[in-house]
């Protein structure tokens, strides 16, 4: 009876501390590759490189938020991308004829929110399926953006205000940066320490029973996709001042980008469950492998083929780790 006492907080300490393990691996692992990638080529620990890597990352983690909760709570924005690429060329559009960037960024912004509501409206309100609405509302927004600028890319001279708001450092990090981590913070909050938060995951575990509880999931919905809308056309109105050019077609090297930082951001802390700080870590982590990659002297091809491969990895790691939550 005794060692039976003594060996089960034994087995209790172990499996929470496989758990911790688990949990944190995530992080332990973009860590060893930033470090292998900073030995292997010095200049990718440069302050430039490294200012450029959390640009980018700020903009793609800015964009992938929205689609963060949306697949926790067990639904789908395939659309959020093409929105990002409208509201870039809506912002580039508006400049070339002569508009402020104030007015250009409302505009950009604006085209956001449109498509937002109307997921929101198909899907919340209607009932649509999510997957066959976005693809649409998707592709609608690809035309106009595309349609813009008669198929091609529209040049800036200038970048306004915008671009001045990128320019500013506090020291080697972008304001932007500072900006979009004080965003994931609040969004972390709400999400672990709000009921909110915790609405969002028992809807994808049993959303039957959330109804039956009274909670308004139709409502909750309704915001997320707004948010999706919302976020992905702040996104895309810096994405025009940060390449100072309106380009119709930067969706798609963001697809396979924001559904592989949810995905695999879903193994950090909650094993298995998209959330906010996984997505913004695997998000730095795939900026800072394709930027290594590049440095080593990569193909554009070779990148694709990891880019595709951490999909992969994150949907079946995902699937696995929801597979047993649930058995």
């Amino acid at each position: 009876m005794t060692d039976l006492t003594t060996a089960t907080p034994r087995l209790r300490a172990g499996r929470n501390s496989r758990e911790a393990l688990m949990r944190f691996a995530f992080f332990l692992l973009v860590l060893a590759v930033f470090v292998i990638f900073a030995i292997l080529r010095p200049t990718f620990v440069t302050p430039g490189n490294i200012h450029g890597m959390l640009m980018s990352a700020s903009i793609g983690g800015l964009m992938f938020l929205g689609l963060t909760w949306l697949i926790a709570a067990g639904e789908i924005d395939v659309s959020f991308m093409s929105v990002a690429a409208l509201s870039n060329m809506v912002v580039a559009g508006l400049v070339l004829n002569g508009a402020g960037w104030g007015l250009a960024a409302l505009g950009g912004l604006g085209a956001g929110i449109v498509f937002g509501l109307l997921n929101a409206t198909l899907v919340a309100v209607l009932r649509l399926p999510a997957l066959v609405i976005t693809i649409a509302t998707g592709a609608l927004a690809a035309s106009i953006a595309a349609a813009i600028g008669l198929g091609t890319s529209i040049a800036l001279t200038g970048t306004g205000f915008v671009g001045q708001l990128l320019d500013l450092r506090i020291g080697v990090l972008p304001l932007i940066a500072v900006i979009v981590g004080a965003l994931y913070a609040a969004s972390w909050f709400v999400q672990e320490r709000l009921t909110f938060g915790h609405y969002i995951y028992a809807m994808e575990q049993n959303r039957a029973a959330v109804v039956e509880a009274g909670v308004p999931v139709n409502r909750m919905l309704f915001l997320l996709f707004v948010l999706s809308g919302t976020v992905s056309s702040l996104a895309g109105v810096l994405l025009a001042a940060n390449l100072s050019s309106g380009q119709p077609y930067l969706g798609a090297s963001y697809f396979l980008d924001g559904l592989t930082a949810v995905l695999l951001g879903g193994m950090a802390l909650k094993l298995g469950k998209p959330n906010v700080i996984g997505t913004l870590t695997a998000t730095i982590f795939l900026i800072g492998l394709l930027n290594g990659a590049a440095l080593l002297g990569w193909t554009d091809s070779e990148r694709q083929i990891v880019r595709g491969s951490l999909l992969l990895i994150g949907v079946g790691l995902v699937v696995f780790a929801r597979t047993r939550r649930k058995a």
